[in-house]
């Protein structure tokens, strides 16, 4: 199988490079979130999965590009830069609001003609139909640490730098205009199965949200709780993991007999 060459932006990262792997993981952060959030999975992964991660605008080598106008507008961007990797399985896994740009991607995808993901994970985000909208993005500076540090995903020393708040800050709160600003109507289902997943001390969405993601596949579903809050994935890595590589064993022809559980290493 021959690989296709890597696009030249800096749209995706790809930690381990993996010409043989027979399916590609993509993985999406949260609001204001970047490809950091799963610098411990590549490790944690077999070598049949090639995890690819997505860098949204506005952070890392990203500073200096414009924000998209809207959600659909990021999703689009986004299609470009993976179309060329979907010559083989895919598979996706989406956190917080990366779980919402995940479904669109996938049938952004599917809708221009390309093959659709084997398996979706929606980590710590409410299903369509309970869109929460949300004024974060209007916070001033102050209150959007305030509402990161309540979240547990950012570093309380790391805000407390005056000259980091300018390289932060502008990533969170266009991510959540994004998001607030966004009507949260996917046009159509999914075929492949889907997976929520959620910390069972997350105060951002209920189990009954996370439940809710049945509704939009026509494929099987399963919802997955960890101990912990909106960012359980970072405190036990390992388990996340697992669980997507069972979901993933149990996805089908073109997925299930990639893996099996005690093939990685932590």
């Amino acid at each position: 199988m021959k690989e296709p060459e890597m696009p030249t932006d800096r749209r995706l990262r790809r930690p381990v490079a993996r010409p043989g792997a027979a399916l590609r993981l993509f993985c999406l952060p949260h609001a204001g979130g970047s490809a950091g959030l799963y610098r411990a999975w590549p490790a944690l992964l077999p070598p049949e999965i090639e995890p690819v991660l997505v860098c949204p605008p506005g952070r890392e080598d990203r500073l200096d590009e414009p924000f998209p106008a809207d959600l659909p507008a990021l999703v689009a961007d986004l299609a470009q830069a993976v179309a060329p990797l979907l010559d083989r399985p895919w598979a996706v896994f989406g956190h917080s609001m990366g779980a919402t740009v995940a479904q669109e991607l996938a049938l952004h995808l599917t809708g221009a003609g390309h093959r659709g993901p084997v398996h979706l994970f929606a980590s710590a985000r409410e299903a369509p139909q309970y869109r929460h909208g949300g004024t974060v993005h209007l916070l001033d500076d102050d209150a959007l640490c305030a509402e990161l540090l309540r979240l547990g995903g950012s570093a309380r020393e790391l805000l407390a730098i005056p000259e980091i708040r300018p390289l932060v800050l502008p990533a969170v709160r266009e991510d959540h205009r994004l998001i607030e600003h966004h009507t949260a109507a996917p046009r159509g289902l999914l075929d492949c199965p889907v997976t929520a997943l959620v910390g069972d001390r997350d105060t951002e969405l209920t189990a009954e949200e996370a439940a809710g993601w049945r509704e939009w596949t026509t494929g099987s579903f399963e919802l997955l709780t960890f101990p912990g809050g909106h960012f359980y994935l970072s405190d036990q890595p390992g388990a996340v993991v697992d669980a997507v590589l069972a979901g993933l064993a149990a996805s089908g022809p073109d997925a299930g007999h990639l893996i099996a559980n005690e093939n990685h290493c932590e």
